[in-house]
């Protein structure tokens, strides 16, 4: 098939917009990101579930939805504290990896948050900031309308997200990050509402450069969705002890509701 050079670019425009709009089917998806994020602390993470289930007082063998799941870390654990455990994600190259650790009670599937799983649970863990992603802003208030369609009556739904009052007020413009050999020239702004970090580096002689794009939702923005979908917010803790939320010191906005 012979192409103009208007189709050419006609082709290119749209392949950059729709890159753009699903920055995270790109970037999630790619090894480039988990080797960026590789030490994240599997402590602090087994601390704040074994926390979250006891809070929440759920017995052995509830079931649980873990949307936006990644490579299953946070499902495995809880898998392993004897819970039935969906783990759900838009990333495949994350679910293939997730999916050797299956079993009866341990399961993994692709999935868009913006759509209810075809399924109840017990509880609904949105968790490590994995929302807001979207800018259609209907699509992440159809996420959050979503979760509350996931939860069984008398269940829970949890979104720990990043605390964007102090992360803003302490925004670190520029840095640069070596992992495995790689290094990553980070850069962090904040427009039209939305919390960006551009990311470049060079691997086996090509350039890569990907944005993240995540929308600086406040708890008061929370509430307001939540009004809009009729969500009751329980609880509101600050960090992975459970500790009261306070905006300009609290490292994370953690939400309880039904």
């Amino acid at each position: 098939m012979i192409f103009s050079v208007r189709d050419k670019n006609t082709l290119i425009l749209q392949h950059m917009e729709l890159a753009e709009k699903n920055w995270f089917s790109s970037w999630f998806d790619t090894p480039y990101y988990h080797i960026l994020y590789k030490n994240r602390g599997d402590e602090e993470a087994q601390a704040f579930m074994r926390n979250l289930v006891e809070f929440l007082k759920l017995p052995e063998g509830a079931t649980i939805l873990d949307l936006a799941c990644g490579k299953g870390r946070h499902s495995v654990f809880l898998n392993r504290l004897g819970y039935d455990v969906t783990g759900v994600d838009l990333a495949e190259n994350s679910i293939a990896y997730a999916k050797q650790f299956t079993n009866e009670t341990l399961r993994f599937a692709t999935h868009c948050m913006c759509k209810p799983v075809d399924e109840k649970f017990d509880a609904v863990f949105n968790l490590f900031t994995s929302l807001g992603y979207f800018d259609n802003e209907e699509d992440n208030f159809r996420s959050i309308q979503s979760i509350k369609e996931e939860i069984n009556p008398g269940g829970y739904g949890v979104i720990d997200f990043m605390n964007v009052e102090k992360v803003i007020e302490n925004l670190v413009p520029s840095e640069v990050k070596t992992v495995k050999g790689i290094d990553f020239d980070i850069t962090r702004t904040v427009q039209n509402g939305y919390i960006l970090k551009d990311i470049k580096f060079q691997d086996e002689g090509h350039e890569h450069f990907y944005t993240e794009k995540v929308k600086a939702l406040t708890l008061e923005e929370f509430k307001s969705y939540f009004k809009r979908t009729g969500i009751n917010l329980l609880d509101t803790f600050g960090n992975y002890d459970l500790e009261e939320y306070n905006k300009e010191t609290s490292d994370r906005l953690i939400l309880v509701f039904n």
